[in-house]
C-alpha cells in the first residue's frame, strides 16, 4: 500500500501529541454536591471510567482514519516488474533532388516524410533523431522522445539546396554512427532511406557499415524509387533512377539488418511497419501496474465512528462527561 499524498500522516503524530498534552497537563478538578452518591457509581467508578475511555478511544481512531483518508491510500498492482529496454534510433533520410520526383505522390521527399511520421508515432518511449543528407549531412533533430518536436522538424525538411546535391550514403552513415556510439541503449538502430546511388563524399558506404557493426548498430536501408528508367523532375528536367540496390543491401547484411525497395507510398509505410516489428522484438514485456483506492474505506470509517462516538456520549452517558 501507498499513498498518493503521504505529508497529511504527519497530522497523527501531531494529533496524538495534542490528546496526551491535554491528559497530563490540561487536567481540572472540581467538586459538586449531591445526595447520594450510590447513583453516581455507574458514571465515575471503574465501569464508568472504562466507558469514557471507549468513548474518547472511538473519537481518536476516528480523527486517525479521517487522516489516513484524506491522505489517499491505494494499493498497487503489478503484472510485470521488468525493465523495458528502449532503443536508439537514427533516421538517416536522402533530401537530394530526385526527392522531388513525382513517382510516388505528391513528390518521393513528402511521400518520405508522411511513412516516417508513421513509424514516430508508433514508437513508445524509443529515442529517436534525424539526420538529412546529400552532397553534405546535417542534423536535424538530435536524440529525443519529444515526438511533437521531431515530427515538426520532419515536416520541415526541403530537398538541399544546389551546392549540396549528391549523395553521400557513407558519409552520412558515418554521422549517424556519430550520434549513437556513445549511447548506453542495448539496441542502436540506423534507417536510411536513399533514392540513388553513392556519388559524394570521401567514405566508402560499406566501409561505414564495417564502423556501424563494430559499435553494434544496425543499419536498415530503404531503396526509394519506382523501376523507370527516367524519372522527370519538376523544374529540374529529368534523372535517370540510379538506385544501388547492391550497396544498399550490402549495408543492411554487414550490420545483420534488412534491405527494402519501396516502389509507392503503400509500400513505403508497410515497410516502416515491418521495422517496426523487428525492432520491437528487442523490447522486454512492459511494465504494468495498476492502483485501487481505498481511501474511501477510511473516510467511511471515520464519520462511522464519529458518530457511534458521539451518539454514545449523548444517549448513554447523558452529557455526564
Amino acid at each position: 500500500m501507498e499513498f498518493l499524498y503521504p505529508k497529511f500522516l504527519y497530522a497523527i503524530p501531531l494529533f496524538i501529541l495534542i490528546i496526551l498534552f491535554k491528559i497530563f497537563f490540561l487536567k481540572k478538578s472540581s467538586s459538586i454536591q449531591v445526595s447520594s452518591y450510590s447513583n453516581l457509581k455507574n458514571y465515575f467508578g471503574y465501569q464508568g471510567k472504562l466507558k469514557i475511555f471507549i468513548i474518547r478511544s472511538l473519537f481518536v481512531f476516528s480523527i486517525i482514519s479521517l487522516i489516513v483518508g484524506i491522505s489517499r491510500p491505494r494499493i498497487l498492482s503489478v503484472d510485470e516488474d521488468i525493465k523495458v529496454e528502449v532503443i536508439d534510433i537514427i533516421l538517416v533520410l536522402d533530401t537530394s533532388s530526385s526527392m522531388l520526383a513525382e513517382d510516388f505522390k505528391p513528390n518521393r521527399l513528402e511521400a518520405v516524410k508522411n511513412a516516417a511520421n508513421e513509424f514516430i508515432s508508433n514508437r513508445k518511449g524509443d529515442r529517436i533523431g534525424l539526420l538529412v543528407f546529400g552532397k553534405e549531412t546535417f542534423i536535424q533533430c538530435p536524440l529525443t522522445i519529444d515526438y511533437a518536436v521531431l515530427s515538426n522538424l520532419l515536416t520541415e525538411v526541403t530537398v538541399m539546396e544546389p551546392k549540396y546535391d549528391g549523395t553521400a550514403i557513407g558519409v552520412a552513415i558515418a554521422s549517424a554512427v556519430n550520434r549513437l556510439r556513445n549511447s548506453d541503449s542495448k539496441s542502436k538502430v540506423i534507417i536510411l532511406l536513399s533514392d540513388g546511388s553513392n556519388n559524394a563524399g570521401s567514405i566508402d558506404p560499406i566501409s561505414a557499415a564495417k564502423i556501424a557493426k563494430e559499435y553494434g548498430i544496425r543499419v536498415y536501408t530503404i531503396g526509394a524509387g519506382t523501376k523507370q528508367s527516367i524519372t522527370q523532375i519538376p523544374g529540374r528536367g529529368f534523372v535517370r533512377n540510379e538506385i544501388d540496390e547492391e550497396t544498399l543491401e550490402g549495408i543492411a547484411q554487414e550490420t545483420n539488418a534488412k534491405y527494402f525497395r519501396a516502389i509507392d507510398k503503400n509500400s513505403l509505410s508497410s515497410i516502416y511497419s515491418e521495422i517496426d516489428k523487428l525492432e520491437r522484438s528487442e523490447i522486454t514485456v512492459n511494465y504494468f501496474s495498476s492502483y485501487k483506492e481505498i481511501y474511501i474505506w477510511f473516510i467511511v470509517a471515520g464519520f462511522i465512528l464519529i458518530m457511534v462516538s458521539e451518539t454514545l456520549r449523548t444517549f448513554y452517558l447523558r452529557k455526564i462527561i
